[in-house]
């Protein structure tokens, strides 16, 4: 079907259980879906947009409110909405990093941080990972250490996430921090995957920055996210700017560099707003998420030959599975090669799994219901055991 001229209608959340990793936390709520259609048009939400013309101070509809609401739900101090947490990455570089310093990045951070750093002029120099895939406070001080000798000063920025977009695997934040803080660099939180997914409390961390993604996990439209701080970096992340026209002698003196005046207008803001009261709701019920995210990673681990990569029991919906010993050994001679398994999958009403993914894999089982959760699971053993696969 075409929703219209080439457009296709897409129909993935209401025809399947959908195991995306990237698309679980992002599915808008009933209201949202109602916000994009009344506020769609571009610069809607300015209707009565008035002095000092900035979309933090809009009280109609409640902008000013919903900038403190989020600032308080991640206990920071100033919050800003930002189109996407990678707007939210490079607002604080290009703050804080001068052309080569030294940032402290992760071996599991996302290309979008490392884009931040180098748009900043800055060079990445990474926290190694153990051999379960986690970062340590323990490393994070050593490279600390070891980047302090070599440029002869601390580094301006130290980035890393709570839970990374390769494995899933939580990351010991709190001590990465605590190290941090013996040299006095600040640290940004990437909450790509956490904020508005599970509680995050930014001031018990011990982070200056909190980024999170409306559209990955604030069931908001894209693109979307924000940027949190506390009173001591406000100043600076969101300055005002200074700047005066030679000829007009114009100034804009209210408007904020980083966020190149308003940030999220219309449909996206909206939505990411009318979702925020059910995603200040749900994150109190991430042990349940949890629970259903391990339901599925036993079942799989129950197949053999394949191997969950992620650090067990999970700590987080977002899973990296390896099925080389397995579904992969099936696609060796199946007609339909790798896209058996999404096939045999979609047949059960199950999809988002990358096409033809037999070997290493990620899939998300966030916003399941236990039924649906069950139902997957017994999939993929029914699928091994079609497909003589031994199963335990």
């Amino acid at each position: 079907m075409k929703l219209c001229g080439e457009i296709e209608v897409r129909d993935r959340e209401e025809t399947l259980i959908n195991l995306d990793p990237i698309q679980s936390g992002g599915r808008l709520t009933a209201e949202a879906m109602k916000a994009v259609i009344a506020y769609g048009d571009g610069y809607s939400v300015c209707d009565a947009c008035g002095k000092p013309f900035r979309l933090d101070t809009i009280k109609k509809p409640p902008l000013d409110a919903f900038h403190r609401d989020l600032a308080a739900f991640v206990h920071m101090d100033v919050a800003r909405v930002m189109p996407g947490a990678r707007r939210g990455f490079q607002a604080v570089t290009h703050t804080l990093v001068s052309p080569g310093q030294p940032v402290i990045l992760t071996a599991l951070s996302h290309y979008t941080a490392f884009l931040a750093v180098e748009s900043a002029g800055g060079v990445p120099r990474e926290i190694p990972m153990d051999g379960n895939h986690r970062i340590t406070g323990e490393e994070a001080a050593k490279t600390l250490e070891a980047v302090t000798r070599e440029s002869g000063s601390p580094p301006p920025l130290l980035m890393v996430d709570h839970f990374d977009y390769q494995y899933g695997n939580e990351h010991q934040v709190r001590e990465i921090a605590k190290a941090a803080g013996q040299y006095d660099v600040p640290v940004l939180y990437n909450g790509a995957y956490s904020v508005g997914i599970l509680p995050v409390d930014g001031e018990a961390l011990g982070v200056d920055f909190v980024v999170g993604s409306g559209h990955k996990s604030m069931a908001a439209p894209a693109p979307s996210g924000m940027l949190a701080t506390t009173s001591e970096y406000a100043g600076k992340i969101f300055r005002t700017t200074g700047i005066r026209g030679d000829r007009t002698n114009r100034t804009f003196g209210v408007k904020e560099v980083e966020m190149m005046g308003c940030t999220l207008m219309g449909a996206t803001v909206m939505g990411m707003m009318a979702s925020f009261p059910h995603v200040r709701e749900r994150v109190n019920r991430w042990q349940e998420e949890l629970e259903n995210a391990r339901l599925v990673a036993r079942a799989l681990s129950s197949i053999s030959g394949t191997a969950i990569l992620s650090e067990v029991p999970r700590r987080h919906t977002l899973t990296r599975a390896d099925t080389l010993g397995s579904f992969d050994v099936v696609a060796r001679t199946h007609k339909k090669k790798g896209f058996f398994l999404t096939s045999a999958l979609k047949e059960r009403g199950i999809g988002g799994l990358f096409p033809g993914a037999t070997r290493v894999w990620k899939y998300n089982t966030y916003g399941l219901t236990r039924r649906q959760a069950e139902h997957v699971a017994a999939s993929f053993r029914e699928i091994a055991k079609e497909n003589g696969i031994a199963v335990m």
